[in-house]
């Protein structure tokens, strides 16, 4: 808990001198970014982005050594030689950075700034997820070994929809030429831009702190803000986050789901354990077919998609007496009737009886990719349909967290546009 207190009851958003990539010196401003950490499929992913440019910030989110301290050790070695090379440069002065993601029809603009942390109690800044110690805690020793937030949460609000406040800031903003412009491989062209205008800066912080925001991704990195925030005692940088805002009733996010790979569980013994309890049928592909199909079950009620075997088998209406016995009764009816829910609940702790780590499950957001590896390594990869942001923001306004990978907003900011020292402020 914060227990700081907070200056007001909305966002309070301020400037930092952000840290940038020198563009002279890398191949290229594509070739020096990553998605999140956590977006990153390993090994492969990993492997394509260090041999993309030596530079690449992965090297940093990422870094590969035998032990987790000595890999925190190494990106925070990695980190100052950058810095010393010049290949990271501080900006001049501190800044609000406006940050646009574009990708045909797909429009999102935000504002990146240091956000001062707050309690969940506080309603500020509402968390819809849960989070597992470990991630949270190796996060923690790479932040406070770096000294650095190396890539942006993104959080989004709801404004009346009108182009004022941030959103006028934001709108204005664009019509000057960027601080960088780049288009990565996945066809995101990227445009960033410093506002240190006084008068438009007041203008932004004044009109968020109205509002509260909600976590759409990045909490672990949260929760780990305020982990590293309660070990120092001085007011300081460590109260503040980097964090990306969007007004989602301005731009819209996409709320994607994120997939489970079973190790260990091959498909036909996963079927065999749902024999009775829920329909199990057999679909046609391509994935993209299958994933239809899927969508009109999940219209109806709880619905996964099961692959691993070479073909895509359909299971839903679970057994309500099977839901009753497993799923918690205290919880709202929004959350008992969640796919994440009956899946954790019922299937992974009652049903498969598999443990939720990273020894037997794997989160994987790209749907190919899921499907992929689990037919390689003849196991089962577990296909969820997208909630509505509409559920998970009321969910989050009671209070009530989801269970954690339940859903992948985007797009989500690219990691390596901009970083934030904690010895700058």
């Amino acid at each position: 808990m914060n227990t700081r207190g907070h200056a007001g009851q909305g966002l309070h958003l301020i400037p930092f001198r952000g840290l940038r990539y020198v563009p002279e010196l890398v191949g290229s401003l594509a070739a020096v970014t990553s998605p999140p950490y956590d977006v990153v499929v390993r090994p492969d992913g990993l492997l394509h982005l260090e041999s993309a440019d030596p530079h690449n910030i992965v090297r940093l989110i990422l870094p590969q050594a035998d032990t987790p301290a000595a890999r925190h050790e190494q990106a925070a070695a990695t980190l100052n030689r950058w810095l010393a090379e010049g290949i990271l440069a501080p900006d001049p002065e501190p800044a609000l950075y406006v940050y646009e993601q574009r990708d045909g029809e797909i429009l999102q603009r935000g504002i990146i700034g240091a956000l001062e942390l707050s309690a969940p109690a506080d309603g500020i800044v509402l968390p819809h997820e849960d989070v597992m110690a470990d991630v949270v805690e190796d996060r923690a020793d790479l932040m406070r070994t770096t000294q650095a937030h190396l890539e942006p949460l993104l959080l989004t609000y709801r404004s009346d929809g009108n182009a004022t406040g941030a959103t006028g800031v934001i709108e204005r903003t664009i019509h000057r030429p960027p601080l960088l412009a780049t288009t990565t491989e996945d066809g995101f062209s990227h445009r960033l831009w410093a506002v240190t205008d006084p008068a438009e800066r007041s203008a932004a912080e004044a009109d968020l702190a109205r509002h509260q925001a909600l976590i759409a991704d990045g909490h672990h990195r949260w929760a780990t803000y305020l982990r590293l925030q309660q070990e120092h005692t001085v007011r300081g940088p460590w109260d503040f986050g980097l964090v990306l805002l969007v007004d989602t009733a301005r731009y819209p996010l996409r709320v994607r789901s994120i997939h489970r790979l079973l190790h260990g569980l091959p498909v036909a013994d996963a079927l065999a354990a749902l024999t009775g309890l829920f329909r199990i049928r057999d679909v046609d592909g391509p994935l993209s077919q299958a994933l239809d199909a899927l969508a009109d079950a999940a219209a109806e009620g709880n619905a996964f998609l099961l692959a691993g075997d070479g073909g895509f088998h359909l299971v839903d209406r679970p057994d309500e007496a099977l839901l009753t016995r497993t799923v918690p009764a205290d919880r709202p009816a929004d959350w008992r009737t969640l796919d994440a829910t009956v899946l954790h609940s019922t299937l992974l702790d009652h049903v498969w009886k598999i443990p939720d780590d990273r020894a037997h499950i794997a989160y994987i957001h790209d749907t190919a990719a899921a499907v992929e590896q689990a037919e390689r390594h003849n196991v089962t990869a577990v296909l969820m349909h997208p909630v509505r942001e509409e559920v998970v923001r009321d969910l989050a306004r009671q209070g009530v967290t989801m269970p954690r990978k339940s859903t992948s907003f985007g797009p989500k900011p690219a990691t390596g546009l901009v970083l934030r020292s904690l010895t700058l402020g």
